[in-house]
């Protein structure tokens, strides 16, 4: 009998090298896809890279750089779709982010694909605190962000990456949208004092003006595309529409999402605020 084939397009990425090793880790055929993997895929490379990525695999998880959020992601989920049907790739998995309008766009072409499907719509992640562009923030004692007033339920990636798990090699939830949060909304002021309680520090979250913000990480040397995304996030996905929490994680997995301060305490002990 075949062993499935699976593939995660952004592999290097927080939630894609997570999938990739609980997959390699239950025993799994697990092919990661990236511009610098062996068998390259490349976004920009659609000619070149694209098929011989995909070609024997049964479930494919999707992780669109740099968000599915940018104008022009939808194109370039319609033509992969394509050449998914054309590999004969069985099963889609989709990563998706809460109150996108490009997301929802690209959520409707897997979703009208004819192939076997889910969505993972993913509020904020937590590790954008130790893993991405709030991490020089944190480190040097002061997280300058964007001012909000507006909460919002922070997800554990490694959550995420159990439920993309569960899904590629399950049936259960087949064809469904999978809304996944933490267990409650808080704001970044709370996720700093979180941060300081936890590892004894004083880290200073200093809110401004959006347009300052830009201006000061433009002058930093932040790519426009970037720029066009924070403004996006800052703007349109935080206004209040995605505070409410789910129960996907629950669904999917039988147990409680991590909490934030769960993140915390975990993500201390690897060393990487020190």
């Amino acid at each position: 009998m075949k062993q499935h084939q699976y593939a995660i397009i952004g592999a290097s990425g927080k939630t894609g090298v997570r999938v990739n090793q609980r997959l390699h880790q239950a025993g799994y055929i697990a092919r990661a896809l990236s511009r610098n993997t062996d068998i390259p895929f490349d976004w920009t490379q659609p000619s070149s890279t694209w098929n011989q990525a995909l070609e024997g695999v049964d479930a494919l998880y999707i992780t669109f750089q740099p968000d599915l959020a940018i104008p022009g992601a939808d194109t370039c989920i319609e033509q992969l779709v394509d050449v998914a049907k054309h590999e004969g790739i069985k099963h889609l998995i989709l990563l998706s982010g809460r109150g996108e309008e490009g997301a929802e766009k690209a959520e409707k072409i897997v979703q009208s694909s004819g192939l076997s499907w889910n969505i993972v719509r993913a509020s904020w992640f937590m590790q954008n605190f130790s893993e991405s562009f709030m991490l020089d923030g944190v480190l040097s004692g002061q997280l300058v962000l964007p001012k909000t007033e507006v909460p919002e339920p922070f997800i554990d990636v490694d959550d995420i990456a159990d439920v993309v798990f569960e899904l590629m090699t399950t049936t259960a939830f087949r064809n469904q949208l999978i809304e996944v949060t933490g267990p409650t909304a808080i704001s970044f002021q709370e996720c700093v004092d979180e941060i300081n309680k936890t590892i004894n520090t004083s880290i200073q979250y200093i809110p401004v003006d959006i347009d300052s913000y830009l201006k000061g990480a433009s002058e930093q040397g932040m790519p426009e595309g970037m720029l066009w995304l924070l403004k996006e996030l800052f703007t349109e996905v935080l206004d209040g529409r995605n505070v409410h929490t789910t129960n996907g994680v629950e669904r999917v997995l039988k147990r409680k999402p991590s909490s934030f301060k769960d993140y915390v305490v975990n993500t201390a002990k690897s060393g990487v605020w020190n």
